[in-house]
């Protein structure tokens, strides 16, 4: 199994903090976000390789990261990718840089788990990568607790067996407050399809478009995260995410 980190965005919600640092390189209680990700990604079993798709402005710094990473943990390698863009307007988009890193580094003979490099997990992901594996694709949920706040996210519907049955972006009437949130799972035989949805002219941007669009087609299974998930995309969020994480770095 490998891992794709998505680190290509250039957070412009969060200028001048990310104008001349990429936002999975800020820290949060005392290390980089993305490390808090992959920390959590180590437990899993047969890691490969972990990518990390970044653009040709951070690419340099992503690098000069792996390299002090790989000191602390040199279980697994971690290549870093160049999606070769340069600013928000001239960007991939984050099903783009899924279907460029794939298509490049042959990953379709493998399983992957998609992550975005800004969300950040208090525990392990080694029981989502387990269950995972049970199925096609799998979408990592978490239950936000308010119907307010779910409104910002997708809202997922499940069946008996845990199968996604409904997948609204952004309800303005929500149902439930079960999110969906940016960790993938994809088995090999899921992998091809980025390519046949891009193909047919789909948004290349933000990863659940691919979800909205495979589920009526493919059977998706939906896994819930437990202890404490956060999305950083504002100053706020990160203020709150260093007072929250730092009792998880003791």
């Amino acid at each position: 199994m490998n891992v794709l980190i998505l680190a290509a965005g250039y957070a412009t919600r969060l200028y001048p903090l990310t104008l001349n640092k990429a936002k999975p390189l800020l820290e949060v209680a005392g290390k980089p976000m993305i490390d808090w990700v992959l920390d959590n990604l180590a437990p899993v079993p047969d890691l490969e390789t972990v990518y990390v798709v970044t653009n040709s402005k951070f690419v340099k710094d992503f690098q000069a990261w792996a390299d002090v990473y790989r000191q602390k943990k040199p279980e697994f390698a971690i290549k870093i990718i160049d999606d070769g863009s340069t600013d928000d307007s001239d960007k991939l988009g984050a099903i783009g840089d899924i279907t460029l890193v794939v298509t490049r580094e042959n990953l379709a003979a493998n399983d992957l788990i998609v992550v975005a490099g800004d969300n950040l997990f208090s525990e392990s992901l080694l029981n989502f990568a387990s269950e995972a594996r049970k199925s096609e694709a799998t979408l990592a949920t978490y239950d936000v607790g308010d119907l307010e706040a779910i409104k910002k996210y997708s809202s997922i519907t499940v069946d008996a067996d845990g199968i996604i049955t409904e997948f609204e972006e952004k309800p303005p009437e929500p149902k439930n407050t079960m999110a969906g949130i940016a960790l993938y799972y994809f088995s090999r035989e899921i992998l091809s399809l980025f390519t046949t949805y891009l193909a047919a002219g789909n948004n290349p941007d933000q990863p659940g478009r691919f979800i909205h669009w495979l589920y009526p087609r493919k059977p998706v299974k939906a896994y819930q995260i437990k202890g404490t998930w956060f999305d950083i995309g504002s100053k706020e969020t990160l203020e709150e995410a260093n007072q929250i994480f730092a009792k998880f770095a003791l």
